[in-house]
């Protein structure tokens, strides 16, 4: 038994002594990455730390000029808004007037062309149709006379082409 022991105890010391082995090279990467993140950590609040700084100084100065910037756009933006409702307003004003004053034309128009239309119905009724009514009767009457006295001097007073031309035959009205 007791070579057994032994061998017991040898294999527990060398199990002892790697696990030893082990946990110094965990200690050893341990205090590397410890190293390294301090170096990095360093790193970060030298460059980093001010920069952040600058940026919330920097910023810290322009809040000021970008409220006034807001405020100015704010202000231009109702403006604005005010120029373009007035300028619908004008030209709903011009359209509509554009469109009362070609209906105005169009019943002018219209009027113009009703009483142009009467004027020459009026004038039919009241001179051509009297003219043709007279036209007609010396027309009746010259026929009358030329065949009361217009045949002694021809030969043949029944043709048409023998007949000289009286001027209302000519007139046209």
């Amino acid at each position: 038994m007791n070579t057994l022991t032994s061998v017991f105890i040898i294999l527990t010391g060398l199990a002892v002594m790697m696990q030893a082995g082990i946990l110094l090279g965990m200690y050893l990467a341990i205090r590397k990455s410890t190293t390294l993140m301090e170096s990095l950590a360093s790193e970060v609040s030298t460059k980093v730390v001010p920069t952040i700084a600058q940026a919330e100084a920097l910023l810290t100065e322009m809040r000021p000029k970008l409220r006034v910037i807001a405020d100015n756009l704010e202000e231009s933006t109702t403006v604005l808004r005010g120029q373009v409702q007035r300028v619908d307003a004008a030209v709903n004003d011009v359209v509509d007037r554009g469109r009362l004053q070609i209906i105005r034309a169009d019943e002018l128009l219209s009027r113009t062309l009703d009483r142009v239309e009467q004027t020459s119905d009026m004038v039919h009724n009241t001179v051509v149709s009297p003219i043709r009514q007279v036209s007609a009767l010396i027309q009746g009457i010259t026929t009358g006379l030329e065949f009361l006295f217009g045949g002694r001097g021809r030969k043949n007073s029944g043709s048409r082409e023998d007949r000289r031309p009286v001027p209302q035959d000519e007139m046209f009205i």
